[in-house]
């Protein structure tokens, strides 16, 4: 999704590809399509698209992927289109 961004360079989202097993949940699950499997692996091929919701940490079965909501809270995020950004907060609700 090369149109969504938040702040270039600050996602938190990290991949040990060596404790992957390629099921492929990320993919499936990534609401921003920052995933791909390529040789049977996940890879990350848009990291600026990440709003740390959490589903591909979340949904995988080895927790090969980390993720700190906080910095491109996906509540965060939200909120701003929904509030404008003077009024959004993600430090006043758990995020994600």
């Amino acid at each position: 999704m090369e149109k969504f961004r938040y702040l270039p360079g600050v996602s938190t989202l990290e991949l040990d590809v060596q404790a992957c097993v390629g099921c492929g949940m990320c993919e499936i699950v990534c609401p921003h399509g920052v995933f791909l499997l390529e040789n049977s692996k996940a890879k990350i091929c848009d990291l600026d698209g990440c709003m740390e919701c959490g589903a591909c940490a979340k949904n995988c079965p080895t927790s090969a992927i980390r993720v700190t909501p906080g910095v491109g809270c996906a509540n965060y995020i939200i909120q701003t289109w929904i509030k404008g950004k003077d009024a959004a907060s993600c430090d006043s609700v758990e995020c994600c």
